[in-house]
Parts: C-alpha cells; structure tokens; sequence
C-alpha cells in the first residue's frame, strides 16, 4: 500500500551518485530487489551491500521509491519514471537559479545542450519561435 506523498520528492538537493544509480537500475528495470540493485551497480563500482540497502531506504523515505513486502526479500520500484523525475528535479533548480542569475543560467544550459544534443539546438530554436508566436 502506498503511503500518502509517495511520487513526490521530499528533498530541495539533487540526487548523490549511488542515490541517482539506484534509480537509474530501477528505472531500466522496473522493480528489483535490493540484492538485485546491488548486482547491477556493483558491475560499474563496487558498494558494499548494506550501503546500497540504506541508500534504498533513504530513498523510500524521499517518497521515490515504493517497498513492497513478498514471502522473500523486498521489492523495490522507482514511484515516478526517469521523465518525471526529472521534470520535477530540474522545474525546481531553475526556479532557484533564475531567481539568482537567468541568463547565466540559460547560457550554461545551451553550452551543455550543445555537447549533448547539437541537434536539440534546432528543436529548442522552433520551440523559442512557437512561444514567441503565442505570446505576440
């Protein structure tokens, strides 16, 4: 049963690394263990098992993570897809940095784009247009 919030990030701060890890192995997987989950992230780094079983929890009580009980160990799954998770994530940062510095921000964010998507500079560009038009 899911308690009340779960879906809702509980936390201001971006994800640790083996946090955001954890959530990328359930994400690709859909639910898992945690035995599972330690599997999966010790192929890139080596974590030891009760690290990784207190990372899930903490995670739980963000409200990311659903845990459910079986016969056998706990089952885990992530309680909003990666899309959603970022939506949420990132809508709240550039809230903060806008606040501090837009154009500084709208700069750093097309330097990244471009190492990432050179591409996703024309989709961006016809979205800016789209806007402008509705605006006036």
């Amino acid at each position: 049963m899911k308690k009340p919030g779960y879906g809702k990030i509980r936390t201001q701060r971006p994800l640790g690394d083996l946090e955001f890890e954890i959530m990328k192995v359930l994400w690709e997987k859909g639910e898992a263990t945690g035995k599972e989950i330690w599997k999966a992230i010790n192929a890139s780094r080596k974590a030891a098992l009760t690290t990784v079983l207190t990372v899930i929890e903490r995670l739980t009580n963000k409200g990311l993570i659903e845990k459910t009980m079986t016969e056998g160990p706990f089952i885990y799954k992530p309680l909003l897809t990666a899309e959603e998770f970022t939506r949420e994530v990132t809508g709240k940062m550039l809230r903060d940095y806008m606040e501090v510095s837009s154009t500084s921000l709208i700069t750093s964010f097309l330097d990244a784009l471009t190492e990432t998507d050179p591409k996703a500079m024309e989709r961006l560009s016809a979205f800016i247009e789209k806007k402008k038009n509705e605006i006036g």
